[in-house]
């Protein structure tokens, strides 16, 4: 296929790009440090299996996945915006 000024693996490494900023971006949000033995929002005690699997965790499973839910729906990305979707 050809690409025009582009090397042959250009677009692969555009993807890699892509993928490691996503993991960086990630993992700069994570929290650090010790984790709190009770949720901060619902002070539900959080197990200590929890704790050592993610560390720096602040709130339990069940209001963990509420922050996560509510996060998702504010993301700020616009898929009809995207140069993707213009193209077709």
């Amino acid at each position: 296929m050809a690409t025009g000024w582009a090397g042959d693996g250009a677009v692969q490494d555009q993807i890699d790009a892509t993928v490691e900023d996503a993991v960086k971006r990630a993992r700069s949000r994570m929290q650090k440090g010790p984790g709190l033995a009770r949720c901060e929002e619902c002070d539900a005690p959080i197990p200590e299996a929890r704790r050592i699997a993610v560390p720096g965790v602040r709130l339990c499973v069940a209001c963990q996945e509420a922050h996560d839910r509510d996060e998702a729906a504010f993301s700020g990305y616009n898929r009809r915006g995207s140069k993707d979707s213009q193209l077709r």
